[in-house]
């Protein structure tokens, strides 16, 4: 990464990125194409929910005829994480317009506020429209493509688990969260690793109590309050 804030600097910044979109979307094609899914429903999907884990969420509510307002809560849920990473990134676009705030929030996704935060270190923490529409339009195309591709060979693969490509969008926010760790000199690395421990542990102990969805949010908000207890305490 780099300082620029540009149209190159986004592409360039995203691309890396976009092959864990390729890997998952495949996956979500061949699943969504072994659940009855025709090729024009996955690109619908991909194009009007863009989600990944709740599109595999829904390929399999659909298989099994769960009712409509079971679904949609069922997105409702998995997706309010989303609330609370558009507010945080909104903060770096306070004198945009409402219409380019929404946006941008319309197309922001795990992988997008995740390069977000950590494009910021190099940037004097700022960011600005048109490197982040390139981040989430380039990512939002490339998932598209992937989920038709792995649509028209869904018949092919049977089991997309077996080849390991559910494992790809973890490898990339583990990547991700390397690259945020070494590149953020405002804060101390102890204090850096002594959040993710936190975040860890508090995660593992949450899962014994609740969904994974509940997990993530109720840990998201407790691991900013143990960093900002913790960095106002050293």
């Amino acid at each position: 990464m780099d300082s620029e804030l540009t149209f190159k600097s986004g592409l360039k910044d995203v691309l890396p990125t976009t092959f864990g979109y390729i890997g998952i979307g495949l996956a979500f094609g061949i699943v969504g194409k072994t659940s009855g899914l025709s090729i024009l429903a996955i690109l619908l999907m991909s194009l009007m929910v863009y989600a990944g884990s709740l599109q595999f969420v829904i390929a399999g509510m659909l298989a099994a005829n769960s009712p409509i307002l079971g679904i949609v809560f069922a997105g409702f849920l998995i997706n309010l994480r989303f609330m609370l990473m558009s507010t945080s990134m909104a903060q770096y676009f306070k004198k945009e317009s409402l219409l380019q705030n929404i946006l941008l929030g319309s197309l922001l996704t795990d992988e997008t506020f995740a390069l977000g935060m950590n494009k910021i270190n190099y940037t004097d923490r700022k960011l600005n429209p048109v490197w982040l529409h390139t981040a989430n339009i380039v990512s939002y195309l490339v998932w598209a493509a992937a989920s038709v591709a792995g649509g028209l060979i869904g018949n092919l693969i049977p089991d997309p688990n077996r080849l390991g490509v559910d494992f790809a969008l973890v490898a990339m926010f583990i990547g991700l969260l390397y690259l945020q760790v070494i590149s953020d000199r405002s804060k101390k690395l102890s204090l850096q690793l002594s959040v993710i421990l936190f975040v860890l542990v508090a995660f593992y102990i949450s899962l014994m109590f609740m969904s994974s969805n509940f997990a993530i949010l109720l840990v998201t908000v407790l691991g900013c309050l143990f960093g900002m207890v913790l960095e106002r305490w050293k």
